[in-house]
């Protein structure tokens, strides 16, 4: 045990892993990794100030994996510790990347029941080799090879990186620690068993052992690279990058002082700090929309949009999907649809839709003037031109774009809100709502 347990603590301090005392969410599933990072964790946790509590996600998709979340809860007890058990419900069917988005899910809701600074877990070296290979084979770009970091967002901390599966089994069991292992992590149904128990192997047996060290090598490169771009956002003043809430701004001529390829780069590198990937094709739109005049929208799926406000580039997420967006999935910014209420415009229609007499309706411009209100003075007229004046995505929306709302009506008209079969020929307005407004005045 004392071998690896100063290697672990000198990894800790070495990295500034738990820089402050606090709540420390340690995630068990059970496995010896997991196992083995609870006794590690223990070990250390009186010296860095941390008040650990064991947190198991009990999926639901093993007919025994009550007997496992029972195991962990009398490991927590053996250690003195808080324990807490989430119970996700899923089905025998459930995908991988669906139990990991409820897991995820579970472990934040944790977090913020306990107070906890740190989410702390058990993925080791192995598990970021497999990473890296399944970023290859979905075509990541340089900044997805880095796979996953030691401390990410939302305090998520990965102390085990460094070790291998093999030598935290060995620990959990010099320690007489009971373990499980699951099943599925031997199923090459799901892709990660796949890369574990066919690829990796028919890898080795052809290019020899090295080749675990030449892939984690490339995926050290690649955390450079990263970490280079990061830390260069804040050498450009020119740049302005604002990280705010639920989401980022950079000045638009800042952006523009660049070429193509290192525009592209920053802009990835903006969206990665506020918990955006972008793929290739999505930071492309954004460089483009940065062009476009003021009020110009993007929406880039999965709650996030894009819109040019005056001199600034704003990228934020809201909530839910309010229209059928293009949305980026991955590094090679794949695009999937999202079901919504309305239909989004790609960025390369825009100037299409204004029609070369400016007679159409672009994203974000005014009503053509046939649809606005003749009246100068008149609400409805200053209401149409809003979004060219301020360039606020919210004041280009239409009314049936929102979610929930419909079209505003006149309802001091009376007889046009009845249903048409009982409504009377004199309540035809012919010069609409503007027409009576001013024979109203009149």
């Amino acid at each position: 045990m004392a071998a690896l347990l100063e290697r672990f603590r000198d990894h800790v301090a070495r990295l500034g892993l738990f820089p402050r005392p606090g709540a420390a969410l340690v995630a068990v599933s059970g496995g010896p990794d997991s196992v083995a990072l609870l006794d590690l964790m223990s070990a250390v946790a009186g010296e860095l100030g941390l008040r650990l509590v064991v947190a198991h996600a009990d999926h639901g998709i093993q007919t025994d994996s009550r007997l496992v979340g029972q195991a962990v809860r009398k490991l927590a007890e053996q250690y003195g510790l808080p324990f807490e058990l989430g119970e996700l419900g899923l089905s025998p069917g459930a995908t991988e990347t669906a139990a990991r988005h409820a897991r995820y899910a579970w472990l934040r809701s944790a977090r913020r029941r306990h107070a906890a600074r740190y989410v702390v877990l058990g993925h080791h070296r192995d598990d970021q080799l497999e990473t890296i290979l399944m970023r290859v084979l979905r075509g990541s770009a340089p900044a997805g090879l880095a796979a996953m970091a030691p401390v990410s967002r939302g305090g998520l901390v990965r102390p085990l990186l460094p070790f291998s599966k093999a030598e935290l089994a060995r620990h959990a069991a010099t320690r007489g620690l009971a373990s499980h292992d699951d099943p599925a992590n031997a199923d090459p149904r799901h892709l990660r068993s796949w890369v574990r128990t066919t690829l990796l192997p028919l890898l080795v047996d052809r290019l020899g052992e090295r080749v675990r060290g030449d892939v984690l090598g490339m995926g050290r490169a690649a955390a450079l690279e990263r970490r280079a771009w990061d830390r260069l956002l804040e050498r450009l003043p020119d740049f302005e990058l604002r990280i705010v809430r639920r989401g980022f701004e950079v000045a638009r001529e800042g952006l523009a002082r660049y070429d193509d390829a290192v525009s592209l780069a920053l802009v990835r590198a903006a969206a990665r700090r506020a918990g955006l990937v972008l793929g290739i094709r999505a930071a492309r739109q954004l460089v483009e929309l940065a062009r476009r005049p003021s009020g110009r929208r993007l929406p880039l799926g999965r709650g996030w949009g894009a819109e040019v406000a005056f001199e600034r580039l704003r990228v934020t997420r809201e909530i839910g999907c309010a229209a059928e967006q293009v949305v980026a999935t991955g590094q090679r910014g794949s695009a999937r649809r999202c079901a919504g209420a309305a239909r989004a415009v790609r960025l390369d229609h825009l100037d299409r839709r204004r029609g070369a007499g400016r007679g159409g309706r672009g994203l974000g411009s005014a009503a053509p003037a046939s649809r606005r209100s003749p009246h100068p003075a008149g609400r409805r007229g200053t209401a149409a031109a809003a979004p060219v004046v301020d360039g606020s995505a919210r004041a280009a929306q239409r009314p049936g774009d929102v979610p929930g709302r419909g079209a505003r009506r006149n309802h001091s008209l009376g007889p046009r809100n009845l249903p048409e079969c009982r409504r009377p020929p004199a309540a035809r307005n012919p010069g609409g709502a503007a027409g009576c407004y001013q024979a109203r005045r009149a």
